[in-house]
């Protein structure tokens, strides 16, 4: 887990602070009973801020336990009330990365799929046609780099699903490296799946200027390369 001495702030002012969050640590609570994320970057305000209480601190949106990167936080009850309009209404540009075993049947493309979650499994099952419950899910990916082995693949998240990437990866014969559950052959050592929230953009809830905010994968050998291989092509 996270401690204070390690917490990864990408981004802060008066209303957000945005950190780069480790795999395997929680956002937000849950029956685990693990300290969240959440809690975590409460306290180290209220410690280096000298708070006589509790730091507030909103969540608009959370990153699955097992994946890293961009995890968005409210200072104030105004700025969550906006990001989490903004989040329901698609105004955050979010781009993940997401290595896999698998090179993709097309190079890039858009992907559409309904998706049906089971509560039981805590999985998202993704059809081609509606059904009852599902909700439709959408994303944009573009192979970026390759290995003799695996795959990068950037993301473009349009909609905001439970499981949403993990599933339609896994639907076209992709999963992501080290996830079981959608289909990969082997775990992760750390038990982390190779998913990263990379780069957010999006005008401040406040302020109203464009914020954009690049997030560094994990400290890894496969996650380094592909940094330096992207970095590299793009010069």
């Amino acid at each position: 887990m996270n401690s204070i001495e390690k917490l990864d702030i990408l981004f802060e002012d008066n209303h957000i602070i945005v950190v780069n969050k480790f795999p395997g640590e929680i956002v937000q609570g849950d029956k685990t009973g693990d300290t969240p994320l959440s809690e975590i970057v409460a306290g180290f305000i209220a410690r280096r801020d000298a708070k006589p209480g509790a730091a507030f601190i909103g969540v608009p949106h959370r990153l699955d336990r097992p994946v890293s990167g961009i995890a968005i936080f409210a200072k104030t009850s105004k700025a969550l009330e906006r990001l989490n309009e903004m989040f329901r209404n698609g105004e955050i540009e979010k781009r993940y990365w997401a290595i896999t075993a698998q090179r993709p049947p097309k190079e890039a493309g858009e992907l559409v799929h309904f998706l049906y979650r089971n509560e039981k499994q805590n999985k998202s099952y993704a059809y081609e046609r509606e059904r009852n419950g599902s909700k439709e899910a959408k994303l944009r990916y573009s192979l970026i780099a390759a290995s003799d082995r695996y795959s990068l693949i950037e993301v473009e998240l349009l909609t905001g699903r439970h499981h949403q990437i993990r599933s339609q990866l896994s639907t076209i014969g992709c999963p992501i490296k080290g996830d079981l559950k959608y289909g990969a052959p082997r775990s992760n050592r750390d038990g982390s799946i190779s998913l990263h929230s990379r780069s957010v953009k999006f005008i401040h809830p406040v302020k109203k200027v464009e914020v954009s905010i690049i997030a560094p994968p994990p400290k890894d050998p496969l996650w380094d390369f592909f940094t330096k291989a992207v970095e590299n092509r793009r010069g």
